[in-house]
């Protein structure tokens, strides 16, 4: 067993070594007769500052192998089909130009955000929270959830606009 695999065997989680090792090493297990592979998690994941390697089997690093070709066959499509679109068509592609991915910090607060969220808008009264959920999350016009229920667009207006601001009510004070 080399010097390689005992540090493996001896942890299960990613283990740091030094950057003069391959990004990806093809060795074959003794005990199990399966290809292994040596990836750098850094190449694939963005919020890994540094070298972190970890062995995995074969197939899970052709898998990351074709990601990346499938990802920049599609780059290089988008840039040549989109290439000449104006910004000024607010098609989406100057957001798909700079979009940099969340960080996991960002997600975590994102997520906490929207369950916060979601649990006021839960303690509003039935009719409220409906009517909120419908025009908001579900994108359904207020005139849409007057005809689904059979009343007046103002009973919805006015309804929305008071569980508006019971939810500001509610967010401030739980801040």
């Amino acid at each position: 067993m080399g010097p390689l695999r005992a540090m493996l065997a001896r942890s299960h989680s990613p283990v740091s070594l030094p950057a003069a090792f391959v990004s990806v090493t093809r060795q074959l297990t003794t005990e199990t007769e399966v290809n292994m592979a040596i990836i750098n998690l850094r190449d694939y994941y963005p919020f890994y500052t540094s070298d972190c390697f970890m062995e995995v089997s074969e197939e899970v690093a052709e898998m990351f192998k074709e990601f990346d070709r499938k990802e920049a066959a599609y780059r290089l499509r988008t840039y040549r089909h989109k290439a000449y679109y104006s910004l000024d068509r607010n098609d989406g592609l100057e957001h798909e130009a700079v979009f940099v991915a969340l960080s996991p910090h960002e997600l975590y607060e994102r997520k906490v955000t929207m369950q916060e969220l979601h649990a006021a808008i839960a303690s509003l009264p039935d009719k409220q929270a409906k009517r909120i959920y419908a025009h908001f999350i579900l994108g359904m016009t207020k005139q849409d959830i007057a005809r689904a229920e059979g009343v007046h667009e103002k009973v919805v207006r006015v309804a929305i606009e008071r569980g508006l601001r019971r939810l500001e009510k509610i967010l401030k004070n739980s801040l």
